[in-house]
């Protein structure tokens, strides 16, 4: 049998993106105004404010990067019923991923694929935990995570481009 189909015998070919545990990392559930907000709910329609962020961390080891990463999937939920909080619901979920990427790739799989890969899990806790609290489950619409990603790159371009031409207007005027 010859070497020819497989990876050229000794190296094995790594995979990109293995998945190496997931888990709550924080998680806080509030309702105070229950329970005279549940009547409240059956005759009106509540709003509900939903924010996303992630953060990543580098597991280094002995102060050298490392292929292990950290990304923690933030999520807050707040329904109202006119100026009353029903519930604020705060969510951390993490996973600790390897990542086998080349550099230039690398932000965009911990802030597109991680976060897309620990959402459904997120969404469940979340679901399982406003519906233990007393209310509908929180269903949340998928996230593209994608869209963030751009909006946020395109948010530092815009700041380095103000900061620039700050830079610029400041050399530019006459010291006294």
């Amino acid at each position: 049998m010859s070497n020819a189909q497989g990876n050229g015998g000794n190296g094995q070919q790594q995979a990109p993106l293995i998945i190496n545990g997931q888990y709550i990392k924080d998680l806080s559930f509030e309702s105070p105004n229950s329970p005279m907000i549940l009547t409240e709910l059956q005759n009106k329609q509540p709003s509900i404010n939903v924010n996303v962020n992630i953060s990543t961390a580098n597991l280094q080891a002995d102060d050298k990067p490392s292929s292990a990463h950290e990304v923690v999937l933030e999520i807050q939920a707040e329904m109202k019923l006119d100026n009353k909080v029903g519930f604020l619901v705060e969510l951390k979920y993490a996973g600790v991923f390897t990542l086998n990427v080349p550099a230039e790739h690398l932000n965009a799989v911990l802030l597109i694929e991680c976060p897309r890969i620990l959402f459904p899990f997120a969404r469940q806790v979340l679901s399982d935990v406003t519906q233990g609290g007393g209310f509908m489950p929180l269903m949340l619409q998928p996230v593209d995570f994608a869209a963030m990603y751009q909006a946020n790159a395109n948010k530092q371009l815009s700041d380095l481009d103000a900061e620039v031409a700050d830079m610029v207007a400041q050399k530019g005027t006459p010291e006294n």
